[in-house]
């Protein structure tokens, strides 16, 4: 089976360049239903589709095959011809979708077009292929710069280039590209391609090189430092432990270079400062900030929070966050969190749930995190019941969305504590809403309730998974028909017999 997998995929691949010229059916049909929705039954005129309606067909089609059929489809028009923006969406959407075989069929298709291209497009490809880890796919798309745009990359490209690379920690390709830069397209580097470079060097701790950088910046009036540069000095002289050094850095900059700081810049120091332990003294930093024109932001604020949770000072925390709703007319979701977060590890579980109440009754939508954070203390504390009942209710109020990540904390606590009622209603649960377990999750679960003698719960608890495609290990079979045959139960171990066979 793995052979004719390989195999299947090794053609689909070679057949990238032939699905460029290639038209659907249903392409067709959504392209006709469209653009004809005021058309009779029995009269289908087709009508022209224009490059926007060209775009929202591609944008809104969430099959990457189909909508570079649509791609294709349009373009059998008389008159039509592809432009930057029906290239650039159509990449886009490959490139989302990890595509990449079709990605560079649709590039080499772009080499032949007589349309003016902006570089916008391949900066995408860029961010998109340095997700992926293709950083060599990173430079391949710089490199179509020049001879599909048909100009040489502006300092916006080199520098997202570079970023991306150094980003990754691939220094020796970031090396040889600055190089190249310069050799071939006369760099001559400007402030954003300096900081990437300071970046890199504080982020390795090498504050020395990036000191050194920036005597090279203010050699040149085009590169001289500026607020980014102070922040990332700044904050590499904290990572360091050398606050005391980054505040000295601080006043230099506004003394002597007169580079006025923002929130951002502020909150360097206050993150910093409070993490150490000295909850005041970033309490001043942002009085400090008020009094000389900066007003402070939530993530100010969320910060000093933070380090009051992290140091188990709730009162604290609770006295900036109400300090906050005076300051602001509405409370972000992160600021929440950080409470609920803040009152769940000092033991306070009923005050987060109530919070999380609050938040709904003032109509803030609660994430994620915040749930997971409530629902793991709630089985801390042994709180079953008000687990199972916060995911039933949260899930029917549909006022958050709860991932799987939600259903598997508590069934993994569950499983573990033995509770296998419980574990069983809820596992029905997920089932009903399309989540299933983690493999190990849902093996042990099987290996529990055999071993308990609930038999028939594992055969629900078994074909209930199976239909999800889940596979047992081979000792949870061994498990599974052992304890039929101990029990007599003869048809039950020959099913499972059968379905072992026709796995």
């Amino acid at each position: 089976m793995k052979y004719w997998a390989l195999r299947s995929q090794y053609f689909h691949s070679l057949s990238a360049f032939q699905q460029l010229e290639q038209t659907s059916r249903k392409a067709s049909a959504l392209i006709e239903n469209s653009t004809n929705t005021n058309e009779t039954p029995k009269i289908k005129k087709k009508k022209f589709v224009s490059h926007e309606v060209a775009i929202k067909l591609i944008r809104r089609e969430n099959d990457p095959q189909h909508a570079l059929e649509i791609f294709n489809m349009v373009s059998d028009q008389e008159g039509f011809n592809h432009n930057n923006a029906t290239y650039g969406i159509i990449l886009h959407k490959l490139a989302a979708c990890k595509r990449f075989e079709m990605v560079d069929a649709v590039l080499h298709q772009m080499s032949y077009e007589t349309c003016k291209f902006r570089e916008g497009i391949f900066i995408n490809l860029m961010k998109h292929f340095s997700k992926s880890s293709l950083h060599e796919k990173v430079l391949d798309s710089f490199n179509a710069i020049e001879p599909i745009v048909r100009q040489r990359p502006t300092l916006r490209a080199i520098s997202t280039c570079l970023n991306l690379l150094v980003e990754a920690n691939k220094i020796h390709m970031a090396k040889q590209f600055l190089l190249h830069a310069r050799e071939n397209l006369h760099l001559e580097p400007n402030a954003c391609i300096f900081n990437i470079l300071v970046k890199h060097h504080c982020r390795n701790a090498d504050l020395e090189a990036a000191f050194e950088v920036v005597k090279e910046m203010r050699k040149s009036q085009v590169s001289y430092p500026n607020l980014i540069t102070y922040s990332t000095l700044m904050d590499g002289l904290c990572r360091c432990g050398r606050i005391q050094e980054a505040i000295n850095l601080f006043e230099e900059m506004v003394s002597k270079d007169q580079i006025i700081p923002d929130a951002l810049t502020y909150n360097i120091l206050i993150r910093w400062v409070s993490q150490g332990g000295d909850i005041e003294k970033g309490r001043r930093i942002l009085d400090f900030m008020q009094k000389n024109g900066c007003p402070p932001n939530s993530i100010n604020y969320t910060t000093l929070m933070h380090a009051c949770c992290e140091q188990g000072r709730l009162d604290e925390c609770i006295a900036i966050f109400t300090e906050m709703k005076g300051y602001f007319n509405k409370l972000d979701t992160v600021s929440y969190t950080v409470l609920i977060n803040c009152m769940c590890k000092c033991g306070r579980v009923d005050e987060a749930v109530n919070l999380l109440e609050k938040m709904k009754e003032n109509g803030h939508i609660s994430d994620d995190v915040a749930v997971r954070i409530i629902l793991a203390a709630l089985c801390k504390d042994h709180k079953w019941d008000e687990a199972l009942h916060l995911v039933e209710s949260l899930s029917k109020e549909g006022v958050v969305y709860l991932s799987k990540g939600c259903y598997r904390i508590v069934l993994n606590v569950l499983c573990n504590e033995g509770e296998l009622d419980k574990a069983m209603e809820l596992l029905g649960m997920m089932l009903r809403r399309g989540f299933w377990p983690h493999h190990a999750t849902s093996n042990e679960l099987l290996v529990r309730f055999c071993e308990s003698g609930k038999l028939v719960e594992a055969a629900f608890a078994l074909y209930g998974l199976v239909n999800v495609g889940f596979k047992p290990d081979p000792r949870t079979w061994g498990l599974l028909i052992d304890s039929n045959l101990r029990e007599r139960r003869l048809l039950p171990a020959f099913g499972l017999l059968d379905e072992l066979c026709s796995q």
